[in-house]
């Protein structure tokens, strides 16, 4: 709404945004990012989904109505410009104790521990990327602020990258600043965290873990890359917590799940970047945002047959409001993520299933009861107010037709849209019969991938770092 209210400004009309009490900070922090540091809010006390109609308004007639006049009747304060250093300015000289402490008082670190982005550090990032330093890669909402090859490296440095994970770095921001993405949502309350997938050569260039411990931090490759992408959240894009970070609960930045091609070689599926339209060998980095996951531990059996059903369910009882993704909100949008060990996948395929005999699968039997999807949509949420049922949607236009086969309420429906809809890929350790599901953000953080673009001189500088 502060973006509409931005833009009618800018046209010289005064606005009046109404913004629930627990949202003031954020819209103060979003309004500074568009250009209107001053812009007019009217607060609504509490949250308007758990008051009756008459707190409602009771609230808007004692509170929200004077605010809502004042906005429209009387000039706005003066705005305070707060500068910030430059890019390449040296903000403070010290010990790495007095560096840490003056980055967690300025909210230019996670809390842990970071490595001084010192010039020099900065330079050995550099040298990995053939881009100029000051080459923007992007604008990043909510403050609006340019992404440039130098910041990449800054934060990189901070995150305790090695310098030759520069041209992964690059191309996660590239991803980032990608409108398909969704930057601008990465602080929703629901407090969903994206996960960096990897694909390609590099896997194994740079040694990333894609096998036992598969999403746990201890390898730096995984670690310092997942927890770079939190870093430039915070400091570029501006998402900060109490502020525009508005994650209830939120989840800790995740490390990069590294996909076992070697596995997939040997039972003949593609990778998940071919599934999103490289070729098999292409350096790929692949991110999308995960409302949250669980394991799917000690999958028996023999066959594909008798293995996926187990993993249907779990599909199936894991999705609830996300599923206004599915049909509704942004119909078309929710992509789970399926992530199979290596045993799994091969035991699967042994039965002459391919990656998307799987997706087929789990599209006809991850299905839940009409009654329940549509409760999850307007009575236990609001996300679809006013009683709509499935078919209602049908007629409207926001859902596909097999959502309203018929009236009864038992019929079991699909949880996503179509069978590409559920990403599947292959990584853990190689002799467990576990699996991993992870419910999708939605549009709210879209699955969105980009090649990795490595230097001219790669094989050398490369050679030079393993030497290090």
């Amino acid at each position: 709404m502060l973006r509409a209210s931005a833009v009618v400004e800018q046209a010289g009309v005064p606005t009046a945004s109404l913004v629930c009490e627990g949202f003031l900070g954020q819209a103060a922090t979003t309004a500074s990012g568009l250009g209107h540091p001053n812009m007019p809010v009217a607060k609504v006390p509490g949250h308007v989904d758990v008051q009756s109609a008459e707190e409602l308004r009771n609230n808007i007639l004692q509170v929200t109505l004077d605010a809502v006049i004042s906005n429209l009747t009387a000039n706005p304060g003066e705005a305070r410009d707060e500068p910030e250093p430059g890019a390449q300015e040296i903000v403070f000289e010290g010990t790495a104790e007095e560096v840490n402490r003056l980055f967690y008082e300025n909210e230019w670190s996670d809390g842990l521990p970071i490595v001084p982005p010192t010039p020099e550090k900065v330079e050995e990032l550099l040298r990995f990327t053939d881009r100029d330093p000051e080459e923007e890669i992007g604008v990043l909402l909510p403050d609006n602020r340019s992404a440039t090859v130098w910041s990449v490296a800054v934060n990189g440095v901070m995150a305790g990258c090695r310098p030759e994970y520069m041209p992964v770095l690059l191309a996660l921001i590239e991803a980032m600043a990608d409108p398909a993405y969704g930057v601008e949502h990465s602080g929703n309350t629901p407090g969903a965290e994206t996960l960096v997938t990897i694909n390609g050569p590099i896997i194994r260039e740079l040694g990333f873990n894609y096998e036992q411990g598969a999403l746990r931090d201890g390898f730096q490759a995984n670690t310092a890359i997942g927890r770079f992408w939190r870093l430039y959240l915070r400091n570029v894009a501006g998402f900060l917590p109490h502020k525009t970070d508005k994650g209830t609960f939120g989840n800790t930045w995740r490390v990069v799940l590294a996909e076992n091609e070697e596995a997939l070689a040997k039972i003949g599926w593609e990778p998940m970047s071919v599934d999103r339209g490289f070729q098999a060998g292409d350096n790929v980095v692949t991110i999308s945002r995960y409302t949250g996951g669980n394991v799917i531990a000690s999958v028996f059996g023999s066959k594909a047959e008798e293995l996926l059903p187990y993993m249907a369910d779990a599909l199936a009882r894991m999705i609830g409001w996300e599923l206004c993704f599915t049909v509704g909100m942004a119909t078309g949008t929710q992509k789970p993520l399926l992530i199979l060990s290596p045993i799994l996948a091969e035991a699967i395929a042994k039965s002459g299933f391919s990656k998307q005999d799987v997706k087929n699968y789990l599209y006809r039997h991850a299905r839940i009861p009409a009654w329940k999807f549509e409760q999850y949509l307007g009575k236990w949420t609001n996300l679809i107010p006013g009683g709509r049922t499935l078919n209602d949607l049908v007629n409207f236009g926001k859902a596909p037709r097999q959502f309203g086969e018929s009236a009864d309420p038992n019929r079991l429906v699909p949880i996503v849209c179509e069978p590409e809809d559920f990403q599947i890929t292959v990584s853990g350790d190689p002799l467990r019969t576990n699996a991993y599901v992870f419910v999708h953000n939605g549009m709210l953080g879209f699955p969105t991938s980009k090649e990795i673009c490595l230097p001219a001189n790669w094989n050398t500088l490369l050679r030079e770092a393993r030497s290090v």
